[in-house]
């Protein structure tokens, strides 16, 4: 699938940067991140399959959101690149590092690790698709229906961001799909004997989130032996986000002039 793509930035010397959303997100979700990195790089963030502007389909295994990727890159003559993931978008960016190794120069994961997960954004997908759709509904209408299962405010106008209002409302991202894969978005499948990617890589976490915990060191050295990790102070799940100056100081360090 060739996903959608927002591009920005000339610089074809380097490794263009490329940005992976996590789920119920979307590539103008970086937008702050995409813009800081335009003046000295080509940046390209993606839609992953069922959000965004990019295509709807069933499956939604890691595995195949990685070979999206890789195809997209390659038809934009955008490989090998920078991989910046976040989330679900960083399982992403780790199986496109270890499934196609020359395609990444370097990769950073925020806030996210190689294990399987419960997902608590299975509510919120639930939620989502038993929101009542009718003619004519209000944003503040929609939010109070999710109020009872998402009770943060913030996450429920980021879920919101999903939902094309006026007399026709509907879900631009693929809900039914992401609904029904909601057991592979939380997997970490197994990987083909010997998987390995050890060009520089960096874990970053938020001071206020469990996501990346210490037991999970172990399993990432077996897979990204040169692994180094940074966490952000002031900041949840959504470190770039949560912190903007914090992640971009990281980011912009760790990608350098290469």
């Amino acid at each position: 699938m060739i996903l959608h793509a927002i591009e920005s930035g000339t610089d074809r010397e380097r490794p263009p940067v490329v940005l992976l959303h996590g789920l119920f997100g979307q590539a103008r979700n970086l937008g702050m991140v995409q813009r800081a990195l335009a003046a000295t790089r080509r940046v390209i963030a993606l839609d992953l399959r069922n959000h965004g502007e990019s295509p709807h389909a069933a499956a939604m295994d890691y595995d195949t959101m990685a070979a999206d990727v890789r195809e997209t890159l390659a038809a934009s003559d955008a490989l090998p690149c920078a991989l910046v993931g976040h989330s679900m978008g960083g399982k992403v960016a780790m199986r496109v590092a270890l499934t196609a190794p020359a395609a990444v120069a370097r990769l950073l994961v925020s806030d996210i690790a190689p294990v399987a997960y419960d997902v608590a954004s299975a509510d919120y997908a639930a939620a989502m698709a038993a929101l009542p759709l009718p003619p004519g509904l209000t944003r503040a209408a929609a939010d109070a229906a999710l109020a009872p299962t998402v009770d943060d405010k913030a996450v429920r106008a980021f879920l919101l961001q999903n939902l094309v209002f006026g007399a026709h409302p509907h879900w631009r991202i693929g809900l039914a799909e992401i609904v029904a894969a909601m057991p592979d978005i939380g997997d970490w499948p197994p990987l083909p004997q010997g998987a390995l990617y050890d060009a520089p890589t960096l874990f970053v976490s938020g001071a206020r989130s469990d996501y990346i915990r210490p037991e999970h060191r172990a399993i990432i050295r077996r897979w990204f032996p040169t692994a180094r990790y940074v966490t952000i102070k002031d900041a949840g799940h959504w470190v770039h986000a949560d912190n903007p100056a914090g992640f971009m100081g990281v980011l912009e360090a760790f990608i350098g002039p290469g």
